[in-house]
């Protein structure tokens, strides 16, 4: 497992901690990511488009408000967010606790 540290994703505030679940070799380049990320107080994760890819993220933890291709709404554990190809995303840690959740992308 790897854990980066990415400030300013996306476009976001502060910074997004990613701790890759599955690495390059093991997702035999049928996904793009598998990942835990924790967006503490005060970040953000920029809006972003994803094309030729899907992405899910399943929140574990904290509070946010997810940006649905503009169309914003609130976030808490046991929710489930899907961008399908062609469209786009940004999630805000809108809470006092870390706000986590795991992100999954799927090539088409």
């Amino acid at each position: 497992m790897t854990t980066r540290r990415v400030e300013n994703m996306a476009g976001g505030e502060g910074h997004v901690i990613i701790k890759e679940i599955l690495d390059e070799k093991a997702l035999n380049g049928k996904c793009g990511l598998y990942a835990e990320v924790t967006l503490e107080h005060g970040c953000s994760l920029g809006y972003h488009e994803h094309h030729n890819e899907s992405e899910t993220y399943y929140i574990l933890s904290g509070e946010g408000e997810y940006n649905d291709n503009g169309n914003l709404c609130p976030v808490k554990a046991g929710d489930v967010t899907f961008t399908p190809d062609g469209c786009g995303h940004g999630l805000r840690n809108t809470g006092l606790e870390d706000l986590v959740f795991m992100a999954l992308i799927i090539f088409d």
